[in-house]
C-alpha cells in the first residue's frame, strides 16, 4: 500500500541523467547525429564525439560531473568508446 517517494533531488538527479543520456545517444553509431553546441561567449562547436559533447555540457549535479569526468578519462586511456560508457554508466545508476 506504501508507494516510495522520490525526494525532489532524486528526481533531479534522474532528470540531469536523463537529459545527458537523452543528447549524447542520437550521436551513437556510423550515422550519428551532429550536435552544435554554443558557449557562453558565443563559439560554436560542431561534433558527434561524445568526449567533447559531454566536456562543453555544463552540468551542476554531481554525479554528472563524474559522468563527464569518466567520459574524459575513457577518452584519454583508450580513445574511443565515451558515448558508449557513458550510456552505459546512466543506465546502471
Amino acid at each position: 500500500m506504501y508507494r516510495d517517494r522520490s525526494t525532489g533531488e532524486a528526481i533531479r538527479y534522474q532528470n540531469e541523467m536523463a537529459s545527458i543520456a537523452n543528447i549524447v545517444k542520437s550521436s551513437l553509431g556510423p550515422v550519428g547525429l551532429d550536435k552544435m553546441l554554443v558557449d557562453d561567449i558565443g563559439d560554436v562547436t560542431i561534433t558527434n564525439d561524445g568526449a567533447t559533447i559531454l566536456k562543453l555540457l555544463e552540468v551542476e549535479h554531481p554525479a554528472a560531473k563524474v559522468l563527464c569526468e569518466l567520459a574524459d578519462l575513457q577518452d584519454k586511456e583508450v580513445g574511443d568508446g565515451t558515448t558508449w560508457s557513458a550510456l552505459y554508466m546512466i543506465h546502471f545508476v
